[in-house]
């Protein structure tokens, strides 16, 4: 079969589900009364839930999406990729480390509501980070991005801490999007600087899942202190579900360059074999299965899950063609950043017109329908908000 490589509609619909349903695992933690397969297994346990494989999709997604950005830019005559590489992660790893700080946000010390703090936070990164390539008023995209760059500067000024040790913004963790823009640094730039050499990409792909288990084994006890400060190695686990959705993704574009993509999709399956197989067995020397503590089980499997995953949308969408199924969600594939970042609007509202939803929509069965929507509501959002125009774009 022939692929067009500009856009390729399988990983549009992989990451649409993935999103729909980050959407979904983050609106429904901690509900009580729902099936525990659902949620994030304790750090304490050796255990697998389906919230704890849906950000490891997503790092697979974002370098399986690596080496197809980079190939457009190309085409079209941009050669700034180092830049944009490095400034894309410096944006995510800000936003990141800048809302971690809800957590320690002190309501009696700071100037405005914590609610009212967050939301405002998110309006900023919407002014700031928009997508003005519509408009031709240059005017209006300086202004509206100045402005949000002057409300961020006040929010942050205006910010307290209830950690007497850090009584104004700080670093507490890198957040999920801090997380992603150090993946994503490394891994682009290893894909950049190698050319996209196919081997390259497999030797750091396997460097980094073979890094996380020397980590979890103790022989890296030396780099705990730059943990704390510096996450471009960090235990290799992110990394690793980075690079091998790059090492896929080359793949692809070698075997569809060659009308031989049913190749890959066998591959995959065989990989994900190995890796299954390779993840149950370091599970007994490894700490067990966990998202928490990051272990070599939990890398492995997920990652056997990607490519099980990745594969079957292969098979739905680029063979048979039926890439309309996922239409509905399609702007949480597309517009994905948007669809992130949409939800921050709406819980700070929600906590301050001190809403409650009623018992049956707030555990159980009722509670997991909730959720269902609620992720499909925020979707259709995002994809009205493009339709004006209104996307976000780091």
């Amino acid at each position: 079969m022939s692929t067009t490589l500009h856009r390729v509609r399988s990983i549009d619909a992989f990451r649409a589900v993935t999103m729909f349903l980050m959407i979904f695992v983050n609106d429904i933690d901690g509900m009580p009364n729902t099936p525990q397969w659902i949620q994030h297994a304790k750090e304490s346990a050796d255990a697998l839930g389906l919230a704890d494989t849906i950000f490891p999709a997503f790092l697979f997604i974002v370098g399986l999406s690596i080496p197809f950005a980079f190939q457009n830019r190309l085409r079209q005559g941009n050669y700034r990729i180092p830049w944009r590489i490095v400034t894309r992660s410096a944006a995510m790893i800000f936003i990141g480390v800048f809302f971690t700080n809800v957590e320690t946000y002190n309501e009696e010390a700071a100037l405005l509501p914590r609610p009212v703090w967050e939301s405002m936070g998110t309006l900023s990164i919407f002014l700031i980070f928009l997508d003005y390539d519509h408009t031709k008023a240059a005017w209006r995209r300086y202004t509206l991005r100045g402005l949000g760059i002057l409300l961020l500067i006040v929010l942050s000024w205006s910010y307290k801490s209830t950690d007497p040790a850090h009584p104004w913004l700080h670093f507490t963790w890198w957040g999920i999007l801090g997380l992603i823009g150090w993946a994503y640094l490394v891994c682009a730039l290893i894909y950049y600087y190698s050319g996209g050499q196919l081997w390259i990409q497999a030797a750091a792909w396997l460097f980094f899942m073979f890094f996380n288990i020397d980590f979890h084994f103790g022989w890296f006890e030396f780099l705990t202190p730059l943990q704390n400060y510096v996450w471009i190695a960090g235990n290799g686990a992110m990394q690793a579900f980075t690079m091998a959705g790059v090492f896929v993704a080359v793949l692809y574009m070698r075997l569809a360059e060659r009308n031989e993509l049913k190749l890959l999709w066998i591959g995959m399956l065989l990989m994900s074999v190995i890796l299954f197989n390779l993840g149950f067995i370091v599970r007994f020397v490894s700490g067990g299965i966990s998202k928490i503590r990051d272990t070599p089980a939990w890398v492995l499997i997920c990652t056997a899950i990607s490519l099980v995953v990745y594969a079957l949308f292969i098979f739905i969408v680029d063979f048979k063609k039926k890439y309309h199924w996922f239409k509905p969600i399609e702007p949480a594939g597309v517009a994905t950043f948007t669809a992130y970042i949409v939800p921050g609007l709406f819980y700070p509202i929600y906590e301050m017109m001190d809403i409650e939803y009623p018992d049956l929509l707030s555990q159980g069965t009722g509670g997991i329908i909730k959720c269902i929507l609620f992720a499909l509501a925020m979707i259709g959002f995002t994809g009205l908000l493009q339709r004006i125009n209104i996307r976000l774009k780091i």
